[in-house]
């Protein structure tokens, strides 16, 4: 397939990674010639320094016969127009922008814009996602990363194993024999900062951070297997009232949990516009590093706070200071993945990344085939792929045991007939069951091929 992704910044160079791997025609498009160049060395693909939007820039990016143009630049308007372009002039046949203005997303989802009059097939809002993102930390706070998949039947858990983790030094094999009830199995470990899929007679180790697949009924004592404890949620501060603080301020007044939120904003423009916005949120004016005003928000009574502005150092910073007064729960939104390493030694408990779930986002509409799900684990080390097995997979007939995957994956969940199963060997796959496979990023090919997945829209 031949795709050309406008914007060479760090979401647009994740999916050209993943999209040039998987031995697809990739074109990248940026106004910033050193963005396109560290792509093009980097990465199988090819690149055009100039104007995403400007039909020439277009025409030599291949558009003409371009399966999808996928629109991430840092400008709304540009992505808005790129797509027009695309469609008007060259008849591209799939557009997807990826839009941050409040003031578009209202429009679209509201049906005002039709698609002949603006031809987005797909809008990816990582504000709306970064929200999203933040609601299920807060629903597994002991939880360093988590994603849902199988409709909300199934869970992804990111666990930190400390000292006091009852299963340290235990083989996972042993594990399925302590816990038979159980509906949960680890498929990732990282371990000295290198993520693999373990094997069944790997021991769980102090300081391993695991990937657990868990049945949403059993995510509780998943995590009281691994030495957690889950606490409600009742009281949220949240340092940063831009357009990611502010949708999560929202989704928290919209949630059936009736959290209580306070917001603290620098900026005084910006924090009326969220006061305005915001029904019983209460808005504070002011720096969100300031102890003084921490309290007043009630860090001290609080049972978490979200650092949420366009700064990762701010960020970082602020759960600090947030742990240092006693908040339970501290969790950072993080571009640069750089500073991950660092959450642990700074005591951060979690961390969203908003260009994983956006990439995700965007993975998860470009896949064909019967894919349901896609999520990006790290700094795009490894996917998890829902999907449905269709009679002409590999995979249709046989007993897990007998399927020949590649060393880096692990089936996570299967669902058969709407109920979500533990995968054993003597489990067999049928036509119509949905698995979530987890895969080192190297394996993402061949796991596609074996659940007949490909990226194409015909």
């Amino acid at each position: 397939m031949k795709v050309i992704i406008c914007g060479a910044g760090q979401v647009g160079w994740q999916i050209a990674r993943h999209l040039s791997g998987e031995l697809n025609d990739v074109t990248v498009v940026d106004n910033n010639a050193d963005l396109v160049r560290r792509a093009t060395e980097t990465l199988d693909v090819q690149g055009i320094a100039g104007f995403a939007s400007y039909p020439d820039v277009l025409d030599r990016a291949g558009a003409r016969d371009a399966d999808l143009v996928i629109a991430a630049t840092h400008s709304d308007e540009v992505n808005m127009v790129t797509c027009q372009v695309a469609h008007s002039v060259f008849g591209v046949q799939r557009k997807i922008a990826r839009l941050r203005a409040q003031s578009y997303l209202t429009a679209i989802y509201s049906d005002l814009y039709r698609r002949d009059h603006l031809p987005i097939d797909v809008v990816i809002s990582p504000e709306r996602e970064v929200a999203s993102a933040a609601m299920r930390r807060l629903s597994a706070p002991a939880a360093f990363d988590t994603e849902m998949f199988m409709d909300g039947q199934a869970q992804l858990l990111g666990i930190a194993v400390h000292e006091d983790c009852p299963i340290v030094n235990t083989p996972l094999r042993q594990l399925t024999d302590l816990f038979s009830t159980l509906r949960a199995i680890v498929v990732g470990v990282r371990r000295d900062g290198t993520l693999f899929a373990p094997e069944p007679g790997d021991q769980i180790l102090v300081g391993d951070e695991c990937y657990v697949f868990s049945h949403v009924e059993d995510t509780e004592r998943t995590m009281e297997v691994f030495g957690k404890t889950q606490k409600k949620q009742d009281r949220v501060v949240i340092v940063g009232g831009g357009n990611v603080g502010l949708e999560v301020a929202r989704a928290l007044e919209g949630g059936k949990s009736r959290i209580r939120a306070k917001v603290i904003e620098r900026d005084r423009r910006c924090a009326e516009v969220a006061a305005e916005a915001l029904e019983r949120t209460i808005v504070l004016n002011g720096d969100g590093l300031d102890v003084a005003l921490l309290r007043e928000a009630g860090i001290r009574r609080a049972d978490a706070m979200l650092a949420v502005t366009d700064d990762d150092r701010t960020n970082l910073l602020a759960a600090v200071r947030a742990k240092s007064e006693g908040c339970p729960l501290a969790i950072a939104l993080i571009n640069d993945p750089t500073l991950v390493p660092m959450m642990r030694p700074l005591g951060i408990d979690a961390y969203i990344n908003p260009r994983a779930t956006t990439v995700s986002s965007i993975l998860r509409h470009i896949r064909h085939g019967r894919v349901r799900q896609v999520y990006s684990i790290g700094d795009a080390e490894a996917e998890v792929i829902e999907a449905e097995v269709l009679s002409t997979s590999p995979m249709a007939g046989k007993k897990l045991r007998d399927i020949d995957f590649p060393e880096g994956v692990l089936v996570g969940a299967v669902r058969k007939g709407g109920e979500v199963v533990r995968p054993t060997g003597g489990l067999r796959i049928e036509e119509g069951d949905v698995v979530a496979i987890f895969a080192m990023a190297n394996d993402v090919p061949e796991v596609e091929q074996l659940m007949q997945v490909s990226i194409d829209f015909f």
